[in-house]
């Protein structure tokens, strides 16, 4: 088996025994509710990498008997038997990075799959079984009008996938997409274009009958993700691999990116990360950023039995300078409204103690 899965299950053993507490994350009598296989490109494991890891971690950890484990998988690597064998390996949930139905966009974003790949493996993700099957898509684009954009989320809709995570194209500091743009060799974003995307597929989706439980994230009933919902929810989690980041509720870890230095170190018994402990502010500025993304909200009450009254004060306090066409104050949450989710990071920060 390939040395670097081996040294991913070594390393679920050796924080599972660790004395450490910022080693072990999982304590032994908690139970562990989801498992995400992600980043990089998961779905290059073979059936018996995933069986054996999973297999690994049962041994190590107490698994809910129904957890949700997930597969990010990308349409170019998926076939009708690597799909029966992953799902027989112990998949329940699938995360297909779809991004676009139309050949142009997906040529535009130099994907390595078409259209038609991109039907095919929903498709044959169906008749393998998965009814829990999510799909990325990205809208504007620069090329991208309204009516490309509806087309998409219309096949999504035909489709009958349960869940839909869908992004506007950002353009990161220091990549060739920055620099072709800098160059005038690729158009600029239209920020009023994608604005008036993502109303759209607000309008579209809940008239469908999907959550929009996330910014980004729109399910079924049912279908919510279990495991990205803890992230929203401030819960901690443990990552396993290089670069695999991990949260304890007051220190973020993260382990070396290098691949050979991972393998080098875990071949050594020791676990190459790095940690930071939060601060309370930092704490009470990550549970205002990730929870008000979500339907839910920021919990006032719950600022306070974490942290106190006055950070609860300050929240409110900072709400007032706030359009009050952003957000809706309910039950002591603040939810924002439709309008408001075009803001929400700028609305973050104004809250930030």
């Amino acid at each position: 088996m390939d040395e670097l899965v081996l040294c991913l299950a070594k390393e679920i053993t050796l924080r599972a025994v660790a004395q450490k507490k910022s080693l072990r994350i999982i304590e032994p009598d908690e139970v562990v509710e989801t498992i995400y296989f992600g980043g990089g490109t998961p779905s290059m494991l073979s059936a018996s990498a995933i069986e054996m890891l999973l297999s690994v971690i049962r041994k190590n950890y107490s698994v809910k008997e129904d957890a949700e484990i997930t597969l990010e998988a990308n349409p170019d690597d998926l076939d009708k038997q690597k799909l029966l064998d992953i799902k027989k390996a112990g998949i329940n949930r699938l995360s297909i990075g779809i991004q676009s139905f139309d050949d142009r966009d997906l040529l535009w974003m130099n994907r390595a799959h078409n259209a038609r790949q991109a039907h095919q493996c929903i498709e044959w993700a169906k008749e393998a079984g998965f009814t829990n099957l999510s799909i990325d898509l990205i809208f504007g684009l620069p090329q991208m009008d309204e009516e490309c954009w509806l087309k998409n989320i219309s096949m999504a809709l035909k489709m009958q996938v349960a869940h839909l995570a869908c992004y506007a194209l950002t353009v990161e500091p220091r990549t060739p997409l920055q620099k072709l743009i800098k160059l005038h060799k690729r158009e600029a974003i239209d920020n009023e274009q994608q604005a008036a995307q993502f109303s759209l597929l607000m309008r579209e989706l809940c008239a469908a009958g999907y959550e929009h439980y996330e910014i980004s994230n729109f399910a079924k009933p049912g279908y919510r993700s279990k495991h990205n919902s803890s992230y929203w929810q401030g819960k901690k989690y443990l990552g396993i691999g290089p670069a695999a980041h991990s949260y304890s509720g007051d220190k973020r870890m993260w382990n070396v990116a290098n691949n050979a230095a991972y393998i080098r170190s875990i071949q050594e018994g020791t676990i190459p990360f790095e940690e930071e402990t939060l601060t309370a502010t930092q704490q009470l500025n990550e549970e205002i950023l990730t929870s008000i993304r979500t339907c839910e909200g920021i919990d006032i009450k719950k600022i306070t039995q974490r942290f106190n009254k006055r950070c609860a004060e300050q929240v409110l306090e900072r709400l007032q300078k706030v359009s009050s066409s952003y957000y809706n104050l309910r039950d002591s949450h603040i939810i924002l409204t439709n309008e408001g989710k075009l803001f929400a990071d700028a609305i973050s920060v104004q809250l930030f103690v």
